[in-house]
């Protein structure tokens, strides 16, 4: 590996001097040093081209928002809320929604991760116009296939004076860490490697010895930013430690790729948790010692459980997938996870996708922790449920009908029917419609009911009675059933529920059915509904 051209120990009036050039140039909206010539002459395009222009303003870049998940597992709630907030932004202002793969920290990668951040994206319709199974003019959109990029940008920063190489041994490092604890103090690099000559740095390169690249962080002074959702922020520099910026492997850490990427894609906006806050001072001088245009940031809050602690995919907290095998509607999961942490301007709670891209707006974002309630999401999930047509309703509700109900001749559609406003999540349906297959144990306790006015004895009888009239039907139907029954009802001058609630826990062996008597009727046949009766009559004799 060859050493950069001129690099090394600067003075801080020359570096007082570079970040004022770097000042200067950013005021340019294309800006391209620091990239190699056919990125360059990409991003001066996209500055350019008319088609990458807001609608509202022809002199505007486009929006370009990214979503950089780490393949690590499933795909977490907090994260896909991040994507869908990008999304939402790039949309809104027809500008572009990209993805970029994150995948430098080897040691967390889980095979197929890749696959289920894909999966849960398009079933969440966020589609993204650029990414690794896309393509695109800013490509590749996997960190680990644009190490030559970084070690790159590493080399020109440290010409600039942004960043230097660090030659400390792992045991120095754990030492210096160790001190600090000793001290009670946060670990913060001491700096040696700053003190090298620049024969020291050439020497040492060239006879192999192995490197890091650090930032440069200036001992004094602030740094401050512009934060969308939370105002200006501003941090003292000798708070901020120096970094490691480019492994000795050669791959970058998530604090020097996130910031070359973003640049290189022309990302205008990020979007992420407001856990990078207290980075972001350090990206911000990464972009000001480079000449870069800063993008703008939008940190948004943290979710936390009904106890206060973070929801976090470390801790084990549910994904995207979870709740969609327990049954969830992807358009509840997403509609409920926009509203984790912003707001629309009428309160208004339930959103398509369309509709939340035409009200999403920056302005409406909290920063305080928004709760994850399991509750609210049901409640959200069921409203979704009952709005949809009885033909969308069964093929969603099939396969949990199926789980459950394995006697033949049963109308599972006719089922569906009755489950559709009973049911909150779709898992929930295999447990209430289990007796349609085996009536289960019940007591016959279960007939004393102070509501519908029924006791032991005139359940009995109510039992018999629809046993004889029901065995001289000749057809079997709903309506048929009803009218028969409905007119005993008259006759004996009592009301229905006192009538048919022996007949339906008769049938189920339940005291809550997903329909009444007659419709479960009609769905167990003639001849398992008398047999269920007569089982019945027999529990109360």
């Amino acid at each position: 590996m060859t050493l950069p051209g001129i690099f090394g120990i600067i003075s801080w009036k020359s570096v007082i001097l570079r970040l004022a050039l770097s000042a200067i140039l950013s005021l340019s909206k294309c800006h391209v040093e620091g990239m190699p010539q056919s990125l360059a002459s990409r991003r001066m395009k996209l500055c350019t081209n008319p088609k990458h222009q807001t609608p509202n303003d022809s002199k505007m870049p486009t929006v370009r928002t990214r979503f950089a998940p780490s393949p690590t597992g499933y795909m977490h709630i907090g994260g896909l809320r991040t994507a869908l907030y990008a999304y939402l932004l790039a949309k809104q202002n027809r500008g572009q929604f990209i993805l970029r793969i994150e995948d430098t920290d080897q040691e967390r990668y889980v095979d197929g991760a890749v696959e289920v951040i894909y999966r849960t994206l398009k079933m969440a319709g966020l589609h993204y116009d650029e990414g690794p199974d896309k393509g695109g003019d800013f490509g590749p959109y996997v960190q680990s296939q644009r190490k030559p990029m970084y070690l790159e940008q590493a080399k020109k920063l440290v010409e600039l004076g942004g960043a230097y190489y660090c030659f400390c041994s792992q045991e120095r490092l754990d030492n210096l860490r160790k001190e600090a604890e000793d001290r009670k103090e946060i670990f913060k690099y001491d700096g040696l490697c700053k003190k090298l000559s620049r024969d020291e740095i050439e020497k040492r390169i060239a006879s192999g010895d192995p490197y890091i690249v650090r930032q440069n962080i200036p001992p004094s002074g602030q740094t401050g930013f512009k934060d969308e959702v939370y105002g200006e922020i501003t941090v003292e520099n000798s708070q901020l430690d120096e970094n490691v910026l480019l492994k000795s492997d050669g791959l970058p850490t998530y604090n020097f790729a996130n910031v070359v990427d973003d640049h290189l894609m022309g990302i205008s906006h990020v979007i992420r948790g407001n856990e990078y806050l207290s980075q972001s001072p350090k990206y911000c001088l990464l972009y000001r010692s480079f000449g870069w245009e800063e993008p703008k940031y939008i940190h948004v809050s943290q979710i936390i459980r009904p106890d206060g602690k973070k929801l976090s995919k470390r801790s084990g907290d549910a994904s995207f997938d979870d709740f969609y095998s327990k049954g969830f509607l992807t358009e509840a999961i997403v509609n409920y996870i926009a509203l984790l942490g912003w707001n629309s301007k009428d309160d208004r709670e339930i959103f398509s996708l369309a509709e939340l891209t035409e009200a999403f707006s920056v302005a409406g974002l909290s920063k305080s922790p928004a709760i994850f309630d399991i509750e609210k999401l049901k409640w959200m999930n069921g409203e979704y449920i009952r709005k949809m047509t009885p033909e969308i309703f069964y093929e969603a509700a099939l396969p949990w009908l199926q789980q459950a109900v394995k006697r033949p001749g049963i109308d599972l559609r006719k089922l569906a029917g009755l489950m559709q406003q009973r049911t909150v999540v779709l898992s929930d349906i295999p447990a209430r419609v289990d007796f349609i297959d085996v009536l289960p144990e019940y007591s016959k306790d279960m007939f004393v009911n102070k509501k519908a006015k029924t006791d032991l004895v005139n359940s009995l009888e109510y039992l018999k009675t629809c046993q004889a009239e029901m065995e001289k039907l000749g057809s079997w139907d709903h309506d048929t059933n009803k009218q028969a029954l409905y007119a005993v009802v008259e006759k004996l001058g009592i009301k229905a529920n006192t009538f048919l609630t022996p007949l339906r826990i008769a049938l189920s062996g339940r005291e809550v059915t997903p329909g009444g008597a007659t419709e479960l009727a009609e769905i167990l046949g003639k001849e398992e509904t008398l047999k269920r009766i007569e089982a019945g009559i027999k529990k109360l004799q």
